[in-house]
């Protein structure tokens, strides 16, 4: 069972008023920022402008509560009291489990991704993950003794895969896997959903940052856009190397710099190719901006995984931009994303870098917070009290 902690948030009280002014009028709107250690495994930030620091808390602890239950639902690795989720779904394969409709929501999405992704971004290929998985825990906590997942064995995982193994029926929220030995990943693709679904909920004015996931609900109150941060490979996503800016929308953000392992001095991300049953290679990192978090999480898998020329008719069908950074550093960029570029100096509120575990091997990209092997997730940070409070620091605003 994975340790619960206390909701780890620090509200950072900017000073400063939405409309720039110099003395704050009693309506004018003020910049607030809050930070989540304890959702989908990875930093959540949340920047809001409101009249109160008492409004903000509160829109923030519904947010945590919120995303905290989708979290939940989607985790395949825990089972939690009085909650059937995707872990129950795949420990009692063969069996028919009523679910949540934010779970049978999510995986009709799943299915639809399976299909317009060419089978690159597949739900059902957990069999096959679940090999990389193993290896590449037991690669971060004992590096010396990496391993690579052994290829009878991936190919043999691999006949366990595909929706044809799962049965939904979306009317009575059941779903059945018919194959014992297949289960569902949906790593790809829930933190994007739930996110997406919590921002549909929240006032204009807001930007929710989880992990690789980076959405706007409207600009800031004086109209200006949020400046997002494309996290630099070559650096670990520790720096950035361009600035978007969005004042409704999403930006995503696959990579191979933050989840990874290594193997005789060789890197393997965490995002395998069902073509070749390897991490791909093909780019270090996707950017995705688009409307939806959750299709963007989708567009950022499949494009890391296929080629430019496919990359950009996928693009094409859902009028999305996105920023391929290839081997060597260079940068490719579809039609209209370089307009989204901006040039001038401005502070970034969200930094886009892929998605980074706090305890499967990463440490999150612009945050002072180690991972799992420095640090206990059961306790309380030195000063974090548990509670939204003002401080002079906390997120990374760079």
């Amino acid at each position: 069972m994975r340790r619960k902690i206390p909701a780890v948030m620090l509200a950072v009280l900017m000073g400063v008023c939405a409309l720039g002014l110099t003395g704050c009028a009693a309506k004018e709107k003020i910049k607030y920022q809050t930070t989540f250690l304890n959702l989908f495994d990875t930093v959540t930030s949340i920047t809001g402008y409101e009249e109160s620091e008492e409004a903000f808390n509160r829109t923030a602890a519904r947010i945590h509560d919120e995303m905290e239950a989708y979290d939940h639902l989607y985790d395949i690795y825990h089972e939690y009291p009085d909650t059937v989720n995707l872990c129950t779904v795949n420990r009692r394969a063969g069996e028919t489990v009523t679910v949540d409709r934010r779970i049978m929501d999510l995986l009709v999405f799943a299915r639809q991704v399976d299909e317009f992704s060419g089978h690159r971004t597949n739900a059902m290929f957990g069999a096959v993950l679940r090999e990389w998985h193993e290896a590449r825990e037991y690669g971060i906590s004992s590096p010396e003794n990496a391993y690579l997942p052994d290829g009878e064995k991936l190919r043999a995982a691999e006949k366990h895969t595909g929706f044809d193994l799962i049965e939904m029926d979306e009317e009575s929220c059941t779903v059945r896997i018919t194959d014992p030995e297949a289960s569902l990943d949906v790593g790809a693709l829930a933190k994007g959903y739930a996110v997406q679904k919590v921002s549909e909920t929240l006032p204009e004015g807001y930007l929710l940052s989880v992990g690789g996931n980076v959405v706007a609900t409207g600009p800031k109150p004086d109209g200006s856009l949020w400046t997002i941060g494309v996290a630099d490979p070559e650096k670990n996503g520790e720096t950035y190397l361009q600035k978007v800016g969005i004042g409704k929308g999403t930006v995503v953000t696959s990579g191979d710099y933050q989840r990874y392992y290594v193997v005789d001095g060789t890197r393997y991300s965490h995002i395998i190719d069902p073509e070749t049953l390897y991490p791909g290679t093909k780019w270090r990192g996707v950017t995705v901006i688009c409307d939806d978090s959750g299709l963007g999480d989708a567009l950022s898998t499949s494009l890391f995984l296929l080629d430019r020329e496919t990359g950009q008719e996928l693009l094409n069908r859902f009028g999305a931009k996105a920023m391929w950074i290839d081997a060597d550093g260079k940068l490719l960029f579809s039609d209209g994303y370089e307009r989204m570029g901006m040039d001038h100096e401005e502070d970034i509120t969200g930094l886009g870098c892929t998605d980074s575990h706090l305890h499967r091997g990463g440490r999150a990209a612009g945050w002072n917070q180690p991972d799992d092997q420095g640090r206990d997730r059961g306790k309380r940070q030195p000063g974090h009290d548990g509670n939204l409070r003002k401080a002079t620091s906390g997120c990374r605003q760079l």
